[in-house]
């Protein structure tokens, strides 16, 4: 089987013509080439190999045992290096990833990750929490109204199923199947609840203990799992409070989300605003609508609330972007008008791919401190995301629940609860339990207590943002209220946006004296805000598409004695008037308790306040924790008010630390005032990259530019990331957009030629900066690859030979490349006499080879010699050679077989297979 590099397509220099410059980059120079034999440096680790053919050569990794379905993204890694989201095949074990220009000395520290967490090997001491034991947070004061407790309304259940729709990018058609649960009897009309559910398996057989797949339709003797049906406790207290609620069916892009960029977020927003579509009608038509829609209280369209579970998080967030800044037309399922308007989302252990939260739009996003799936609990950006974006008078909270997985949101994803089989998704190891997750300890939760506390915030979020009840906000905000109904849980929020002003933030030209302005991506650990050995991690330094990234960072405070003060000054003196508190969200490491600072600010006339002392304990955490969270803070602004501070123009914020030693780091701090303001989303534009298909031609060079489009109203400010398809590094610049300009303009360089080499894509990604909205955040070029495969032979070069000489066979192609060819060929049992066993060669060559060890003597197609031969740029063929040694024993002549084979290592059967014979030396 073929294996290639590409290396005769070019970019341009894409930065210089981001930035106005008229240049362009040189072409790439083939790299210099030398044989690599077969016991080469650039042998894979198990369970790794690299196959395609035409042009699109693949790293494949196949697991030993089904990677379960889930909703993380499983990625390929070089160490910290993003090499992308292979896609899975049917049998849950194999995945395969287009390599494009990486070359195969480039794949050091290959790795498999599903947000962060190692699926290919198990991280050396994974279980440990660290120096101290994990301790439960303190129970918090109770708040005044309790939205958990079920209201007085009776409640009607029924489910619709529509005709099925057509997404674009999707071959199967789309389920629209929806369960129903609404107050009855209730007067007037009532805000509207939609549930998405996440990524799960599609299909089980019933009967069995683990058979279930991700296809869809279901294959005979199979049913459709009902994911859609396990939030219906969380459906009945609302409607219990006067709530219409519905819960949508997903599975059908469930089995087909591996194929589209966006990993199915366009698809799902098309599936939610296809039903909102359908209530608008039936709302305006009620004798058109199913019988449940008729028989409950009318739907309110212009309060509705969207709640998402993994990526139905991100799939309910992309439904209210494109419900207020339209899609491209081509890429969306949905195409009639708005008649609804999305007040608020939640967002239950989301991803959130492409780091593009809508600003405007208030959330609460739960993120469960045991998610064995989404692990690094990057829905955390969907509240740090949206810092500086546009008005900030939108509320977006994250609640932090400790003990709570993933699954157990979902009655259906429930073991005990779900018609199918279902698991804990945080795997346990009983010979090493995790000091925190496992379940029996005392920071884990059941799946009962679970589900319960998730229910009672997703009714928290309706009753603020569907109705407006600010008596609630205290449990979402920070404010560091509990509700009795979630007991006993213990919930951590912080939030940002609402009525809170200024704000001190390590980004936008903020200095640091005292302490580290760290970066929360970056390869460099002098640099990065966390050290990669770091046990646990943080959600607030997720990863995204590059392994640096600009203006996301924090100030990390490190001291071995108190009192040296950490201070930060903005680039401008910053606004606390009409604040009641500074908020300040800072995090220490999981498990610390007793880390105290004195809390200080000054005015631009230099007078200097301290305003009191804060002090916070670690989250409970392990190495498989993300747990290095932000806790809220909160200090009064009273004592600047009576010494007279100008709180209209706050120049510096100063943090003295109080405890002996320690470490912390602060996201931010803002002015803080009760009460919960009206969000009027602004009139942004938004981006969406897309991708062009070009063939490389054979000769000539021609520029093509990577479709961009720009839309919506106003002017506002991306960062394009220009991604290096060789050697994986992203150059960047900040970019003004306004609708229907080319301001990322983006060209890129084909060069055809005669050449066998691989398809190439040349990608960007983009993330909103200020005033803007990003949509398919990323796409490019991809160039394919039009020239036929070489013709690979094998042929004897020395294949009679006596002890102490070497047998050779040549592999050979009838053309130079481009690219690296790599091509297998397995030792096979001989057919007639004596075979050379595993002591008649020499012993490193068959370690290199296969591993494997002379003892105990046997054949030696029993030694696993199963080879991948690599061919180098510009050569034309490369030796197998096996080294004969030479005994004292006299015996008749032996023999090895040799054969070309494919990516099973099955000969190939069009191909000739070879004998080697070896004589006694006279």
């Amino acid at each position: 089987m073929i294996r290639a590099r590409r290396i005769c397509v070019t970019a341009v220099a894409v930065l210089a013509a981001l930035a106005g410059s008229p240049g362009l980059a040189q072409a790439e120079q083939p790299h210099k080439s030398g044989q690599l034999s077969a016991t080469g440096d650039n042998r894979l680790p198990p369970g790794w190999r690299i196959d395609g053919e035409g042009g699109a050569r693949e790293l494949v990794w196949r697991a030993p045992k089904a990677v379960p379905m889930g909703d993380a993204r499983v990625e390929f890694r070089t160490g910290d290096r993003l090499l992308g989201a292979p896609k899975p095949a049917r049998d849950g074990r194999t995945f395969r990833l287009a390599l494009g220009e990486t070359r195969p000395e480039q794949l050091a520290d290959l790795q498999v990750t599903a947000a962060g967490r190692r699926l290919d090997a198990a991280a050396d001491d994974t279980h440990r929490s660290g120096p101290r034991a994990p301790r439960m947070p303190a129970q918090a004061p109770a708040n005044g109204v309790d939205p958990g407790k079920p209201g007085s309304y009776r409640t009607v259940t029924g489910e619709y199923d529509l005709d099925p729709v057509r997404l674009p990018g999707f071959d199967t058609p789309v389920e629209m199947t929806a369960e129903v649960v609404a107050p009855k009897g209730a007067t007037g009309s009532r805000p509207l609840a939609l549930f998405l559910h996440g990524r799960h398996d599609t299909c089980y057989k019933p009967g069995s203990e683990d058979d279930v797949t991700g296809d869809w339709p279901c294959a005979d003797g199979y049913k459709p799992i009902p994911s859609y049906l396990g939030y219906l406790r969380d459906q009945r207290l609302l409607a219990s409070q006067g709530y219409v609620t519905v819960s949508i069916s997903a599975n059908g892009i469930n089995a087909q989300d591996w194929e589209p960029e966006d990993a199915g977020a366009q698809a799902r927003s098309s599936l939610v605003r296809q039903h909102l579509a359908r209530w608008a009608d039936w709302t305006a038509h009620r004798s058109s609508a199913p019988a449940v829609v008729r028989e409950a209280a009318k739907a309110d369209l212009s309060r509705v609330l969207l709640v998402g579970h993994s990526r139905g998080g991100e799939g309910v967030n992309r439904a209210a972007m494109d419900s207020l800044y339209p899609p491209p037309a081509a890429e969306d399922g949905y195409r009639g008008p708005v008649r609804w308007k999305v007040r608020g989302t939640v967002l239950i252990g989301p991803t959130i791919f492409g780091q593009n939260p809508v600003a405007d739009v208030p959330s609460v996003t739960l993120l469960p401190g045991c998610d064995g799936d989404v692990s690094d609990l990057q829905g955390e950006d969907f509240v740090d995301g949206t810092r500086g974006i546009s008005r900030g008078t939108a509320l977006h909270s994250a609640v932090y629940m400790v003990g709570a997985n993933h699954n157990y949101f979902n009655s259906e994803w429930t073991p005990g609860e779900a018609v199918a089989p279902a698991r804990d998704d945080f795997g346990t190891d009983p010979e090493q339990p995790d000091p925190v997750c496992t379940p029996g300890a005392a920071t884990r939760l059941t799946a009962a207590q679970q589900h319960k506390a998730g229910a009672t915030y997703i009714a928290a979020a309706a009753r603020l943002f569907l109705a407006g009840d600010d008596r609630v906000r205290p449990l979402l905000d920070g404010s560091g209220k509990r509700a009795p109904s979630a007991d006993p849980a213990r919930v951590l929020t912080h939030a940002v946006g609402g009525r809170r002003s200024g704000g001190f933030l390590p980004d936008g030209g903020a200095k640091v004296t005292g302490a580290r302005l760290c970066s929360a991506i970056d390869p460099d650990p002098a640099v990065a805000c966390l050290d990669p050995e770091t046990f646990g991690s943080s959600p607030h330094f997720t990863s995204w598409e590059t392994e640096q990234e600009t203006g996301r960072g924090a100030v990390d405070l490190k001291w071995s004695a108190p009192g040296a003060a950490a201070r930060i000054t903005p680039a401008k003196p910053l606004s606390l008037r009409g604040s009641q508190k500074l908020a300040l969200r800072v995090f220490v490491p999981p498990n610390t308790t007793g880390t105290k600072f004195d809390v200080s600010v000054t005015d631009s006339a230099n007078r200097r306040v301290t305003l009191g002392s804060v002090q916070v304990d670690g989250l409970p955490g392990s190495a498989n924790t993300a747990s290095y969270w932000a806790q809220e803070l909160r200090v009064p602004l009273s004592a600047a008010t009576r010494a007279g501070l100008d709180l209209g123009h706050v120049k510096a914020l100063e943090l003295t630390p109080r405890s002996q030693s320690g470490r912390a780091w602060l996201m931010d701090a803002w002015g803080w005032a009760p009460g919960t303001l009206a969000v009027k989303a602004a009139a942004l534009p938004r981006v969406d990259v897309g991708r062009t298909i070009v063939k490389e031609g054979d000769s000539g060079t021609r520029t093509y530019r990577i479709p961009v489009e720009i839309s919506g109203h106003g002017s506002g400010q991306v960062r394009v990331y220009v991604l290096d398809p060789d050697g994986g590094r992203a150059e960047n610049r900040l970019v003004t957009v306004r609708p229907g300009s080319d301001a990322i303009d983006v060209p890129v360089e084909v060069k055809g030629d005669t050449v066998y080499g691989d398809d190439v894509e040349h990608d960007i990604a983009v993330k909103a900066v200020h005033n803007a909205v990003v949509g398919k955040h990323r796409g490019g070029l991809t160039v394919e690859n039009d020239d036929p495969e070489p013709v690979i032979t094998l042929s004897p070069v020395a294949d009679r030979v006596t002890e102490g000489e070497t047998l050779t066979w040549r592999m050979s192609v009838d053309a130079p490349t481009a690219v690296d060819i790599w091509q297998p060929v397995r030792v096979l049992p001989v057919t007639e006499g004596a075979e050379l066993s595993t002591k008649d060669v020499d012993p490193q060559w068959l370690k290199d080879s296969s591993g494997d060890v002379p003892d105990p003597e046997r054949p030696l197609s029993d030694a696993h010699l199963w080879v991948w031969l690599n061919i180098p740029p510009g050569s034309t063929s490369v030796d197998f050679v096996v080294p004969i040694v030479r005994d004292q024993a006299a015996e008749p002549a032996e023999s090895m077989r040799l054969a070309l084979t494919d990516n099973n290592a099955e000969p190939l059967p069009d191909r000739p297979v070879l004998t080697g014979t070896v004589l006694d030396k006279p």
